[in-house]
């Protein structure tokens, strides 16, 4: 019976490496951004929203800090969106460039949004039909 042993008096964050010993407030603030496709993309290759699904799972892997929160489906326009956090020194616009690289032809670009909104991307067709 007597003491614990040492181990666990001790700060966990101090000897498990696991785990950061920063704490949350010391940590970069994270940039959440949106990643939108269209509904004419997503008609036109219905196979790219799992295929992006699986992209962004594989940059998490690939990239500490980049985290997806959640994806979804607006259903009044038909849009996929993922809502992601990004960590500052991330680029966005190599992401999409190494993500373009995967699906079939598309134009990416930054939507223009107002000040406190988040940063929004969308990924649709080349070219609109005429």
């Amino acid at each position: 019976m007597g003491q614990a042993p040492e181990w666990q008096s001790q700060d966990f964050t101090a000897w498990n490496r696991l785990y950061s010993p920063v704490t949350m407030d010391e940590q970069e603030p994270i940039q959440v951004v949106e990643l939108r496709i269209s509904y004419r993309y997503v008609t036109a290759h219905p196979w790219v929203v799992q295929a992006i699904g699986g992209f962004l799972s594989a940059y998490f892997m690939e990239h500490p800090g980049f985290r997806v929160q959640r994806h979804m489906e607006e259903l009044e326009s038909g849009t996929h969106l993922w809502v992601c956090e990004v960590p500052p020194s991330m680029k966005v616009l190599r992401l999409l460039k190494r993500l373009k690289e995967d699906i079939p032809p598309c134009h990416a670009q930054q939507i223009a949004t107002d000040l406190p909104a988040l940063p929004r991307y969308l990924i649709d067709c080349p070219s609109k039909p005429e």
